[in-house]
């Protein structure tokens, strides 16, 4: 399923610069929004994020590069470089994540392209921003996860820090770019003035990180690794049912009242150990241990039809087979088909948030191979002949 949906940024245009997640996903809320998104490949094999995902075949790309259309360009090259800024000067917004200091090589410096065209926004993704000692470093999202705090504290206490089974680090920076491109088109509707947007990735991991800085600061506490719950937030965790495991989030005191009934043991919430937020988080473990003997005894459908009785926020830990399944998803159009170009249909998740208005959709599939736009963009945009596209391409430029 594609629409025909134009979305809030329907007329702005963004050429995107990126390679594997922290730009290019920047780019695809840019595009689900409805922004016109132009992305810039390397001649050949294009982005390497057609070739990342899981599975035998590689599909994360479809989701990553919907909503976009696709031109090669040699930015090595001098006269790919000239290109890339022509196709610049016809641009809103230039989408980022190379290592600080390549543009600059590339003679595509932001100064420069902001002189030749104020009102343009750069939005610059790297490891850790455009200054500082460190910004000449390499960087990938899980370094900047690391760094900013995310590691650590993931994991079992007695294991080595995790990972999530994503790359949270480049969506996050992605995610704070898009809003910088945001707030940055709303001076620039009111002053004409463009700008450059300077997101970090272990910035953008940090500023998700709670209280975990003035914790240390004003007590003296690190926040360390435990595994599937938060110290002190109780009951709020992973039960195992007879057929799977089931959360339930159950941490405030009216609301742990409701469960106690629903278990069938209503004295525990007056019970001196768990009364109380601070009670209950003193005594978390023994507490979840009385919620899983419980839950042991029932299956998720028993549990679940439980908590929506009593209103207790809980339910299902959901793989994709779940999603794909659940009425709710189907409902609210959380998950949608999309024709792809080379693969058929293919289920992703939809465009968020929904807009009452200006609703954001998937108004085309990802580009299947690199450059496949070259004629239509640099043709119709820049006014090149099929001659000189044909030429650039002959030479390697493109």
């Amino acid at each position: 399923m594609t629409s025909s949906t134009p979305g809030a940024l329907a007329g702005l245009r963004v050429v995107e610069l990126g390679q594997l997640i922290a730009g290019p996903f920047c780019g695809q809320l840019l595009g689900d929004m409805g922004a016109e998104v132009i992305k810039i490949e390397p001649p050949g094999a294009g982005d390497p994020m057609r070739e990342w995902g899981q599975g035998a075949e590689k599909v994360q790309w479809e989701v990553i590069a919907r909503n976009k259309r696709s031109v090669t360009c040699n930015l090595r090259m001098p006269e790919g470089q000239q290109l890339a800024r022509r196709l610049i000067q016809t641009a809103d917004v230039v989408v980022e994540n190379f290592k600080p200091g390549t543009l600059e090589r590339w003679s595509l410096a932001p100064d420069e392209l902001l002189a030749a065209k104020p009102p343009l926004i750069i939005v610059r993704m790297s490891g850790y921003g455009q200054d500082g000692p460190y910004s000449d470093r390499a960087g990938f999202g899980g370094i900047g996860e690391a760094m900013g705090g995310w590691r650590y504290i993931v994991g079992d206490p007695d294991r080595p820090p995790a990972r999530m089974g994503i790359s949270i680090g480049d969506t996050l920076c992605a995610t704070y770019g898009t809003m910088g491109v945001l707030a940055a088109l709303h001076h620039r509707e009111k002053t004409g003035e463009g700008q450059v947007i300077d997101a970090a990735l272990y910035e953008a991991v940090l500023q998700v990180m709670e209280g975990l800085v003035p914790e240390y600061d004003y007590n003296g506490y690190i926040r360390e690794r435990s595994g599937s719950i938060l110290p002190g937030i109780a009951p709020s965790n992973v039960y195992s049912c007879k057929d799977g495991p089931f959360m339930i989030g159950a941490n405030k005191d009216g609301i742990f009242a409701r469960l106690a009934e629903a278990m069938g043991q209503p004295e525990l919430a007056q019970d001196p150990r768990y009364a109380t937020h601070l009670a209950r988080g003193q005594n978390q473990e023994e507490l979840d241990g009385l919620i899983n003997a419980w839950t042991s005894t029932l299956t998720m459908d028993e549990v679940d039809e439980a908590m929506i009785a009593h209103s207790i926020p809980a339910g299902r830990v959901y793989t994709a087979k779940d999603m794909l399944a659940d009425p709710h998803f189907q409902a609210r159009q959380a998950i949608v088909e999309v024709e792809t170009q080379t693969r058929g249909a293919i289920r992703m998740q939809n465009a968020f948030p929904k807009l009452s208005k200006t609703p954001s959709s998937i108004r085309r599939p990802a580009p299947a191979v690199p450059g496949q736009d070259n004629l239509e963009i640099y043709g119709s945009l820049l006014g090149m002949s099929g001659d000189e596209v044909a030429r650039l391409a002959a030479q390697g430029v493109i």
